[in-house]
């Protein structure tokens, strides 16, 4: 009863913490080189691990600070608890995330370490460098400084992230609201080269694409289509079956999502509409065949820019003492 009044709450105070937010960037490489020097050697060394064992979590992890920062800015809402399942990470879009349980066990051995500095936003940042480097992927320098936030509502999660049904127009809004360019939406949108996907995302555009039954999205490559119809049949329970959203390399982090969405192979309307702009267009006709470097050095500087949406810094938020709780006031 008492954390449930805590949670409502944090509700009331809604307006104070909005309105509080830090316009300014105040984060920095190397924020913690005083008080907590070992915190992203001790950081990636669990990631390390974790990821050896149990590399699908990449994908999960990776998306998770993207789904975080799209949603009240990178305040690490995402990971906050609900008695009455009304947070972020109980809306339907997070439900797919996984490894909630890994960003808690950095968070202990951080504690342990250093009690009280590090924040779970900050964790969210470095687990994310930290898991695109374990499968492939570069890596690049973290800014750290962020403090945790103290609200999470489930119908803010509905409204700000973009859904995976997302027009070209939209998708540029969404990401011109946060800041974000057409370069970083091409960009950050191959995060799709890892992980999976359930059929329920995507179903609409093999049986109901235009609301009448036995339409499909003419975007979509039909031998990937039919391909797709195998794994998520109609009228069929699908909320257990996934699909790998970059077939044949969904654990390794390449450019290889740029040559499925030339092909029309992209598995969400999001992915088939970089085909429909321009800017976003070239850039994916440019990597298709290739251009690693170029690729990974522009994904850590778009990372980097994400990273700074409506930070709270300062004095501004609070450093949770675990990351599923918002600490008692």
């Amino acid at each position: 009863m008492a954390t449930t009044k805590l949670f409502l709450l944090l509700f009331i105070a809604m307006p104070i913490i909005i309105h509080s937010v830090n316009t300014d960037c105040d984060l920095k490489v190397g924020f913690y080189a005083a008080s907590c020097p070992q915190a992203e050697v001790i950081t990636s060394k669990i990631i390390n691990e974790v990821i050896a064992i149990a590399p699908s979590l990449s994908g999960p992890l990776l998306r998770m600070f993207f789904h975080d920062c799209f949603v009240r800015g990178c305040d690490a809402s995402i990971l906050v608890d609900s008695p009455i399942k009304q947070a972020e990470k109980d809306a339907a879009p997070n439900q797919s995330l996984r490894g909630f349980q890994i960003i808690e066990k950095v968070k202990t051995a951080l504690e342990q370490a250093c009690p009280g500095v590090v924040s779970c936003a900050d964790i969210l940042a470095l687990v994310a460098r930290d898991v695109v480097a374990q499968v492939g992927g570069p890596s690049w320098e973290v800014e750290t400084g962020r403090r945790d936030g103290m609200i999470s509502i489930l119908n803010e999660a509905l409204t700000s992230l973009p859904p995976p049904s997302s027009n070209i127009n939209s998708l540029k809004a969404t990401f011109q609201q946060k800041g974000l360019s057409p370069k970083d939406l091409v960009v950050l949108s191959a995060g799709h080269t890892i992980g999976i996907s359930h059929c329920s995302s995507f179903i609409n555009r093999l049986y109901n694409f235009t609301g009448n039954e036995n339409t499909s999205d003419p975007t979509l490559d039909s031998e990937y289509m039919e391909r797709l119809k195998l794994k998520c049949q109609q009228n069929t329970p699908n909320n257990n079956v996934f699909v790998e959203m970059d077939p044949g390399s969904f654990r390794t982090f390449d450019e290889h999502y740029y040559e499925l969405v030339s092909k029309r192979r992209g598995l969400f309307q999001s992915d088939a509409a970089l085909l429909d702009d321009p800017q976003t267009k070239a850039y994916v006709d440019n990597h298709r065949y290739g251009n690693r470097e170029d690729f990974f050095r522009d994904f850590g500087l778009s990372m980097v820019k994400m990273g700074r949406t409506q930070v709270l810094t300062g004095n501004l938020g609070q450093i949770r003492a675990v990351c599923s709780t918002v600490n008692l006031l």
